[in-house]
């Protein structure tokens, strides 16, 4: 049971990014089964991603206080029984309720996950195993509108069928045991210290703009070179097929030569590809820049992760949980962000957030080896030499 439980360690990376995007390309579909439009049908994505980022913030702390097995288990069975209310919605207002439950519980799986995997991986390895977590992440939100739109040539809500079985069948798998007890006593305020917040505030811009750019990529195409909705979107998954076949590569990277580096290296060249993407009169270099980016996100996300989970915080899920909800707070803001810019001229949406990766991620880790080179001396330490 126990290389099983590892298996579904990583398995459980895959399905709650498959469970937020699987509706991208169905919601024609879903539109047409409640007499709304594909517009109305899209919130079906933002009742996902709300409760998901908001309950991130505490959920990483509560499962700390609970325990990982019996949470990632109870969290488990909850996505199953939501997904299987999504596919038998009478109502589109039961859809949007069974959506806004899904994403509620695959908060409390995420966090869970990465801090078992900081807890069952030695500290040299560490990198690899949140690079393999990484992939299997990008991997679900790639594969999510392919199968979405193979099931809805059926019906989709097939498509939630599968989540409902997967789902069922990871909550017998639950997480490998640790040696890491419930802490009963864990805060909220612990998860909430600089060596998590500098991690999140690099998670927010990180994903802001490089994941949640993608829907202004897919302006560009169109407005600039015409491509249909069919071409837009096959293009745009280049970014998760190359996310995950890098991302275990920039796990070893992150385990060489550490992870303050590699999100620096990560988040300048993204912001380079991102400002390639906005620049070129090339459709095709367009699509290789953005596909490219796909590497620099999860040299950006998996060493993030790793900086909050080698961290001496006890509280090491509500800290991994702060970072996470975090990012897709980030992907929440860019369009909100982004698009004014981007109307009042189409280079300044992409400028904008190129410059941001570039120079944030570094203020922000200097800024932090400034904060550690200043700590405190313990009770005991001998003083320091003048």
């Amino acid at each position: 049971m126990g290389r099983l439980a590892r298996a579904g360690l990583y398995a459980g990376a895959l399905i709650g990014p498959f469970g937020g995007a699987v509706t991208t390309s169905i919601l024609p579909e879903i539109g047409d089964s409640f007499g709304r439009s594909p517009g109305a049908a899209a919130s079906t994505l933002t009742y996902y991603l709300v409760p998901f980022a908001v309950l991130m913030l505490v959920s990483g702390t509560l499962a700390q206080r609970w325990g990982p097995q019996r949470t990632v288990r109870i969290a488990y069975v909850a996505y199953a029984v939501t997904s299987v209310l999504a596919a038998c919605a009478w109502t589109f207002e039961v859809l949007l309720a069974s959506r806004a439950l899904q994403g509620a519980a695959n908060s409390f799986t995420t966090p869970v996950l990465l801090a078992v995997i900081a807890a069952s991986t030695p500290k040299e390895k560490l990198g690899r195993a949140l690079g393999l977590f990484g992939s299997m992440q990008a991997a679900g939100q790639t594969s999510a509108p392919l199968v979405g739109g193979l099931t809805a040539e059926v019906d989709w809500r097939l498509a939630f069928v599968v989540i409902a079985v997967v789902a069922a069948g990871l909550a017998v798998l639950g997480v490998p045991q640790t040696d890491a007890e419930p802490d009963r006593d864990a805060s909220l305020r612990s998860a909430f210290v600089p060596s998590t917040l500098r991690p999140a505030i690099i998670a927010f811009i990180g994903w802001g703009c490089l994941g949640g750019l993608s829907f202004l990529v897919a302006f560009r195409l169109d407005d600039v070179f015409g491509l249909s909705a069919g071409e837009r979107g096959l293009l745009l998954t280049g970014f998760g097929i190359v996310g995950f076949l890098t991302a275990r590569h920039i796990g070893k990277a992150i385990d060489r030569f550490g992870a303050t580096t590699t999100v620096v290296i990560g988040a300048t060249l993204g912001g380079g590809l991102i400002a390639a993407a906005g620049t070129t009169p090339f459709a095709a270099a367009v699509v290789i820049a953005w596909a490219l980016t796909g590497a620099a996100a999860q040299g950006v996300l998996v060493s993030i992760n790793a900086l909050v989970l080698q961290s001496d915080n006890a509280n090491r899920g509500g800290s991994v949980s702060v970072v996470q909800s975090l990012r897709f707070m980030g992907a929440a803001a860019a369009p909100l962000a982004f698009v004014p810019l981007y109307q009042a001229h189409p280079l300044a949406g992409f400028l904008v957030p190129a410059v941001l990766l570039v120079v944030v991620p570094a203020i922000v880790t200097w800024s932090g080896r400034g904060a550690g080179s200043r700590r405190t001396p313990q009770p005991g330490a001998p003083p320091r030499s003048r």
